[in-house]
């Protein structure tokens, strides 16, 4: 039986991935640093979960002899950056700049009137849940959801399934009861290995993926409803 629907959230609930870009070009120029991310460079690397994980990343790709200096250094500067980048990314949502993706919010009001659970598992950080969130939803959006996993109670980035797992436990759910919601080949190992069926939605950064596994790929949830994700996790 189908009881509960688990959403990632960048890409997944919201097409959030070009305002995140250009918050973190916005960080990069407000500290003084001559990186620039153009959208193929992003794309590539989406591919690393998280924000800290994904400048780090980047940081030792220009320079590669990078290590630790001054009792943490490199880290410290790291998450000056992400402080920056998501100051700005708050008030880029906050002025509209992003929306939630065709179908997702009158796919959770029916789940809800029919008395399925709902949960976020993201690896982004709280801050930016409940931005996108309060937005979208209300101020009361964290009472819509059973659990919420994130960045700070799940730090093992996907394709680990840690954030799924711990979104399960926190529901008391088995993963057979459940579909999961994402957008990458990241969230899709992750879903998977927590036993998840997963719907892919895909966005424009993440279309070229390879989504084998997947119980289905659409392109939106706009002309998905819930008798339909009955139907199709009925006969996975």
């Amino acid at each position: 039986m189908l009881n509960a629907l688990i959403f990632d959230v960048d890409g997944t609930l919201a097409d959030t991935e070009r305002v995140h870009l250009a918050a973190f070009n916005h960080a990069f120029d407000t500290e003084g640093l001559d990186w620039h991310w153009d959208t193929a460079l992003y794309t590539r690397l989406l591919e690393i979960s998280g924000g800290k994980e994904r400048m780090l990343h980047h940081w030792r790709s220009v320079q590669p002899g990078l290590t630790e200096l001054g009792a943490g250094a490199v880290q410290a500067t790291i998450d000056r950056l992400h402080e920056l980048k998501t100051a700005h990314y708050e008030n880029a949502v906050r002025s509209g700049a992003v929306q939630l993706r065709p179908g997702v919010l009158a796919l959770m009001n029916e789940a809800r009137a029919q008395g399925l659970g709902l949960a976020i598992a993201t690896t982004t950080s709280p801050v930016n849940i409940a931005a996108l969130l309060r937005t979208a939803i209300g101020d009361h959006w964290r009472s819509q959801f059973l659990a919420v996993g994130d960045a700070s109670s799940s730090p093992i980035k996907k394709p680990h399934p840690q954030v799924y797992l711990q979104v399960l436990r926190d529901m008391e759910l088995p993963a057979s009861d459940c579909l999961a919601f994402e957008d990458s080949a990241n969230g899709l190992r992750a879903a998977t290995a927590a036993g998840l069926r997963t719907v892919i939605t895909p966005n424009s950064f993440t279309d070229h993926h390879d989504f084998s596994g997947a119980l289905r790929v659409v392109s939106d949830l706009g002309a998905i409803g819930l008798a339909q994700l009955r139907e199709w996790h009925a006969h996975a």
